[in-house]
């Protein structure tokens, strides 16, 4: 029983420091990448990590890690646009994004991670930018599309379509789908570390 009890607490304490190691990572990789513009939007280079953390350590983890990533982009400069239209809209829609990107690579990863570990992660690795950019469309549909029309002069699906999701998503997912083959090598070197 002891054996068991002990075994569980370490599991419990290597799942705290492999998700603070990663948040230490989603923080600073973003607030990096906000000094990286392709055009007026800054380069998200944290969805590695997220899609790395929610393979290893599961979509709970997945959720916390786009949660910190969520905080952190409400906390910059590029968002103040976005809270100038509208502060719910801003706060949900970015939630929304880091949350569920992180929980469904998570959740794609453990449901096809028995059958191939290479196929779940590359799976795992396409959910996280396709989420994260569709539910930001989607915001921008609910909360941003008058504002973004009057601030742009009423173009507004080439805007949104071409400078603010379309160089940014396929910088996203470029860099996953190149980084995506090594995360079963990662998991491999944590779990016999």
């Amino acid at each position: 029983m002891k054996q068991r009890s002990r075994k569980n607490l370490q599991a419990k304490i290597r799942y705290m420091a492999g998700v603070a190691i990663l948040s230490a990572i989603v923080v600073v990789l973003q607030l990096l990448g906000s000094f990286i513009r392709l055009g007026p939007v800054s380069i998200c280079l944290v969805l590695v990590p997220i899609v790395v953390g929610a393979a290893a350590y599961g979509p709970g983890a997945g959720g916390i890690l786009g949660a910190v990533f969520s905080i952190v982009v409400l906390c910059q400069p590029d968002t103040s646009f976005f809270y100038g239209i509208s502060v719910p809209g801003t706060v949900l829609t970015v939630l929304t994004k880091g949350i569920l990107g992180g929980w469904l690579s998570g959740l794609a990863y453990r449901t096809l991670c028995a059958k191939n570990a290479y196929l779940a992660s590359v799976v795992a690795a396409i959910i996280c930018p396709i989420v994260n950019t569709g539910i930001f469309f989607l915001g921008c549909l609910l909360f941003f599309w008058d504002g973004i029309a009057e601030a742009f002069g009423g173009d507004v699906m080439h805007v949104i379509i071409t400078v603010m999701i379309g160089i940014n998503f396929l910088a996203e997912f470029a860099v996953n789908i190149i980084i995506s083959p090594s995360i079963p090598s990662i998991l491999r070197a944590s779990r016999n570390a």
